[in-house]
């Protein structure tokens, strides 16, 4: 009977998640606006506060900024309906959007389109001038459910000098984008990978000495990172809230973004995202990749 117990308390403890996420607000007086921890969490409130203004003013409505302590916790806080919407890297939107009933709307314009890249880099006096090099050293990452800071410069690594992470290389996550400048520039890792826009961002912003690092190379162009949203909200308030972000054009909003506006996105714009997992054998689990 044991069993049976568990099994039923098992389904009963799913139901109830699920009923958690169904029951969500369709038109919440406050809108819970989750953004990807890959920086600062301070530093990602403060430049996101002009945005958080503008919504509020457009849409008639109170919005929270929240930082979670890690992808995973977005991903989990999207899935159970905690929030309303969320900056996702394009990896970490996959992994929601499998297991939560969420949509894109929107993504950031960079010279002059919705893609962006990442950044391939070393320390200066690492010995490290090639992809090559990194052979027997140790690569900074991200967080595992990043995409520029970890799916997008592995699969760069593999494809352009035949490396494999944990055979060739010591794979070491650090969590943010920020913290893998910071742990190359010192010297805890000898190289590592992170998004271009936060690669400047950590140089504006004077937390590494730029004559600490070495630039080995850039990824491809991939697409930008999504806004997405719950699709069980109200049609009404989904249709603008993308209106809201597809007109946005206040300069200081912009500026702190590094973006020229936003443009209209949709669920298979990140299909490739999808394939670049299945090069690396990615096993998606709650929350989290794991290779």
């Amino acid at each position: 009977m044991k069993p049976l117990f568990n099994l039923v308390l098992v389904l009963c403890l799913m139901m109830g998640m699920n009923m958690q996420a169904s029951a969500a607000d369709p038109n919440p007086d406050l809108l819970k606006v989750a953004l990807l921890p890959d920086e600062n969490a301070s530093e990602l409130i403060k430049r996101n506060q002009p945005l958080k203004d503008y919504l509020e003013s457009t849409l008639g409505k109170e919005v929270e900024l929240i930082v979670t302590t890690d992808y995973s916790s977005m991903i989990e806080a999207m899935r159970f309906g905690r929030i309303d919407l969320g900056y996702f890297g394009p990896l970490s939107y996959v992994m929601a959007k499998s297991k939560s009933d969420i949509e894109p709307f929107a993504a950031m314009i960079v010279d002059g389109k919705p893609t962006y890249r990442s950044i391939l880099i070393a320390n200066a006096d690492s010995g490290v001038k090639s992809y090559d090099d990194i052979k027997g050293k140790k690569m900074a990452y991200g967080d595992r459910a990043s995409t520029s800071s970890h799916l997008i410069p592995k699969t760069v690594l593999l494809e352009s000098a035949g490396l494999e992470a944990d055979r060739d290389y010591e794979a070491h996550f650090v969590g943010s984008h920020d913290s893998v400048a910071v742990n190359v520039a010192n010297g805890n890792a000898e190289a590592g990978g992170l998004s271009e826009v936060i690669f400047q961002h950590v140089m504006d912003r004077g937390l590494i000495d730029r004559d600490n690092v070495r630039i080995l190379g850039y990824s491809g162009e991939f697409p930008q990172y999504p806004w997405a949203m719950r699709s069980n909200l109200n049609p009404d308030l989904k249709a603008k809230i993308r209106d809201a972000f597809i007109s946005i054009n206040d300069k200081e909003i912009l500026n702190n973004l590094k973006a020229e506006g936003f443009a209209a996105i949709e669920d298979s714009d990140y299909d490739v995202i999808r394939k670049m997992g299945g090069l690396l054998n990615l096993d998606f689990e709650i929350g989290r990749a794991h290779v």
